[in-house]
């Protein structure tokens, strides 16, 4: 029980280093890099004390190199969905009642082990595993992954803090419980701050988890779980399993313990949950919260009086660092004509300089697409695009996954402002523009608005306040994250809590204290000092 009014400090967001040439942290990270893709491990699942192997193992091989094999990893079975959940209602009752400040201290520590001892491992266990550069590597794996730790701790305090008014006599309290049962997270292969953050988000509030990553982000994820181990994280709190998603689904979502859903993924996915949940809704001992990050076409829109350079940059910045495998990746741009022959000229001077290869040469700004699935989907648009009558690609548009999943970064120009690319989804190293007539700036905002299903990011690029007011306006709900004069990408936990409405999620905001309040289930307590002895109101005589 605390016994004293405990203060966290403000945190700071953790430095990125910049991994120039020469430098110290660029040569202990190769050899990081170079330890590890030697090695071949076996991932097991982490169900409460136990670290549990099966006899499916499945393979895990760098996307840039698929014939290398890193190791395998252990698939389980619904009876390890099973064993996850009693594991974690375990712990619950031991975790749920442990004060506060000691929940903080273990995922502070986790903070500190990540900048210091565990950085090099876990952003080269990232490279490998996903295909990031160093430098995208760094400020995900590591300095994400330690801003959400910090930062959320910061927050549950003040969470705690917020209490209500009494008047005098009473005393009325507000207890903010964790949530009746386990909370299920669900987590995707394109950042492993995420992967990390949403077991860690709800579990810091002090809930039990069963944490089901994806199958391409295994490997890093066995980092995370030595991470939480070395900070002292006791067992059962979060429980990581490997296995087939409907599987999985089939235990969790008919389970009344189940206290909550924390996704990150596609929206068709998300989508299909939600209903689950919805047909089970009787089975449950409380309503599930549910949290979803999903989809996104996001967009970045230039009017009239943007600069021509700023605009190029944040095309091609926003659109294909780590190969477009962002959920924030613009993929949809609306240039005016009077900048678009500027524009065009530096976007593909720019990709036709970019260098394409694997991380372990930290010259090469373009890695692998992060499996054979994504690279036959990514490659089956641009041969649509190549097929159509009213686009062009202007930039890239080739593709080779002989020995890793390269894909160059592909720039499409088209005259229909609802050609298929402007529309879906790609998740990958793609983006299309539309040229709109310079003075139809009100209709194109019209059509960003229009256009999607999802609501993101986006951007709008200008010179002109005016412009800028408007776009903002207009584009209210358009995106959840909106930049003005920069590109749709690179949130930052502390200064841009990240999340979006409509068809991408539920928009409650990841690295903020909005999300942790998803996973509470607050209590309120009045206490009354000299209670009435007599019913009688004084307005009775």
């Amino acid at each position: 029980m605390s016994k004293g009014v405990y203060s966290i400090p403000y945190p700071e967001n953790e430095p990125v280093l910049s991994y120039a040439p020469g430098s110290p942290e660029l040569e202990e990270l190769m050899a990081a890099y170079r330890e590890l893709s030697s090695q071949t491990i076996d991932v097991p699942m982490y169900i409460g004390s136990e670290e549990v192997r099966t006899d499916d193992k499945r393979p895990m091989a760098p996307p840039h190199d698929h014939q290398h094999v890193l190791g395998h990893f252990n698939y389980g079975t619904q009876e390890h969905a099973q064993a996850a959940i009693d594991a974690a209602l375990a712990a619950r009752p031991a975790w749920a009642s442990l004060s506060w400040e000691h929940r903080a201290s273990i995922f502070l520590k986790a903070a500190d082990l990540l900048a210091g001892p565990f950085r090099a491992k876990m952003n080269a266990a990232t490279m490998l595993a996903q295909s990031k550069n160093a430098f995208q590597a760094e400020i995900d794996a590591a300095c994400e992954l330690i801003d959400f730790l910090k930062f959320n701790a910061y927050y549950m305090q003040e969470i705690y803090l917020n209490q209500p008014d009494s008047l005098p006599g009473m005393w009325n309290r507000l207890e903010y419980r964790p949530l009746e049962g386990f909370v299920f997270c669900i987590t995707p292969f394109n950042f492993t701050s995420i992967c990390a953050n949403l077991p860690a988000s709800a579990a810091l509030m002090g809930n039990v988890c069963v944490w089901k990553p994806a199958d391409s982000q295994v490997y890093s994820a066995q980092v995370i779980m030595e991470l939480f181990k070395a900070a002292g994280l006791p067992d059962g709190v979060i429980n990581l399993i490997t296995m087939d998603g409907p599987d999985a689904g089939e235990v969790v979502f008919n389970h009344r313990d189940l206290a909550g859903l924390h996704f990150t993924g596609s929206t068709g996915v998300f989508r299909n949950l939600w209903k689950t949940v919805g047909n089970n809704i009787e089975k449950y001992r409380s309503y599930p919260r549910i949290v979803g990050e999903t989809g996104g076409k996001d967009f970045i829109v230039a009017h009239r009086s943007a600069v021509a350079a700023e605009v190029a940059t944040a095309i091609t910045r926003g659109s294909f660092e780590f190969q477009g495998q962002k959920c924030s990746a613009a993929s949809r741009a609306y240039i005016p004509s009077n900048i678009w022959d500027a524009v065009k000229a530096q976007v593909v001077t720019d990709v036709n300089s970019f260098k394409m290869g694997p991380p372990d040469d930290p010259s090469n700004f373009i890695n692998a697409v992060i499996d054979e699935r994504a690279f036959d989907k990514i490659a089956s648009y641009i041969d649509y695009i190549k097929g159509a009558g009213d686009a062009e690609i202007i930039a890239g548009g080739n593709y080779d996954k002989s020995k890793g999943y390269f894909i160059e970064p592909t720039v499409v120009v088209t005259s229909n402002p609802k050609f298929r690319t402007m529309c879906e989804e790609i998740f990958g190293p793609v983006i299309t523009i539309y040229v709109y007539p310079e003075n139809e700036f009100e209709a194109t905002l019209d059509l960003v608005d229009e256009t999607s299903e999802y609501a993101l990011t986006g951007a709008i690029l200008s010179q002109d306040r005016y412009a800028i007011a408007l776009a903002t306006k207009r584009l209210e709900n358009a995106a959840g994250n909106f930049y003005i004069n920069d590109k749709p990408t690179g949130a930052v936990v502390g200064q841009q809590p990240f999340g979006g409405a409509r068809g991408s999620g539920t928009n409650d905001k990841a690295g903020s204290y909005l999300n942790l309040l998803r996973w509470v289930s607050p209590r309120t307590i009045k206490e009354t000092f000299v209670p009435a002895t007599n019913y009688r109101y004084p307005f009775l005589g």
